[in-house]
């Protein structure tokens, strides 16, 4: 018993162990490079659908500190976070689900030495390795088209592996919940509500007080927040409320998921 307590509490942390499963999954996708990069797609055929087709309806926007910039440059670090979360979502849940339930992948992963919190660190790293690489994409597609305004756009990267650290760990946690596919529904529930609302096509200030208040808690808008503030150039201290967020989100996610797949897998 006490072996098992020993395997699944996270604490001393064991550094390392984790690159194992980072590296496993890098030998898979070597030969599904194609299936790799398709989630580059997504939110760049949003950009040109949404923010440059729209945007000759819309014209421009007014920042909170009175700059007017282009409605394209306004959608688009909004894009970059949104990216940033369903990656993350996608790799940590999905995924991990079906090494889980059926290929048993941890299982046998967990008969080695590695534990847990193992698991947890080098399944969250890996889906963070991936949307740096899309979102490092996705910026030089903005800069090729216009559409940074600040040299803080080079901090738009580090805040969008923030953002998929807050969602990898969060997803990772919630999977270790779900029963069967169906429970993926709710999943969806959520992203798509954030994804829509969460002041990505339009200012915050559009709602009234009580919406408004609802849309500043969620993970998202804290994203947006961010990807904004660094792209346009309008930065403060009000940032480091918006990532200590999401570090806290992404810290306590990975907290849960070390715990939960030690009690499913280790009795």
């Amino acid at each position: 018993m006490a072996t098992i307590a020993a395997r699944v509490l996270p604490v001393p942390v064991r550094l390392g162990g984790g690159r194992h499963i980072v590296e496993r999954n890098f030998l898979l996708y070597r030969r599904s490079w194609v299936v790799f990069l398709s989630g580059f797609f997504e939110p760049v055929f949003y950009l040109l659908s949404i923010g440059i087709g729209v945007a000759h309806l819309v014209g421009d926007f007014t920042l909170s500190d009175g700059t007017r910039i282009a409605y394209a440059a306004f959608v688009a670090p909004a894009m970059l976070a949104s990216s940033a979360m369903n990656g993350a979502i996608f790799d940590s849940t999905y995924n991990i689900f079906f090494r889980m339930k059926y290929a048993k992948l941890y299982d046998s992963m967990l008969a080695t030495p590695l534990r847990p919190w193992d698991v947890a660190t080098g399944e969250v790293t890996w889906a963070l390795l991936r949307g740096a690489i899309y979102s490092a994409m996705f910026v030089v597609v903005m800069l090729l088209m216009g559409l940074v305004k600040s040299w803080w756009a080079l901090l738009a990267l580090p805040a969008s592996v923030l953002i998929g650290f807050a969602f990898a760990g969060a997803g990772m946690a919630l999977t270790t919940f779900m029963r069967s596919w169906q429970d993926f529904e709710f999943v969806q529930l959520a992203i798509m509500p954030m994804f829509l609302f969460s002041a990505t096509f339009y200012p915050v200030e559009t709602y009234p007080g009580v919406i408004r208040w609802l849309v500043e808690i969620t993970p998202l808008y804290q994203g947006v927040v961010l990807e904004r503030a660094f792209t346009t150039g309008n930065v403060g201290w009000f940032l480091l409320v918006h990532a200590g967020y999401l570090a806290a989100m992404g810290a306590f996610g990975m907290y849960v998921a070390s715990r939960r797949l030690g009690k499913l897998l280790l009795k």
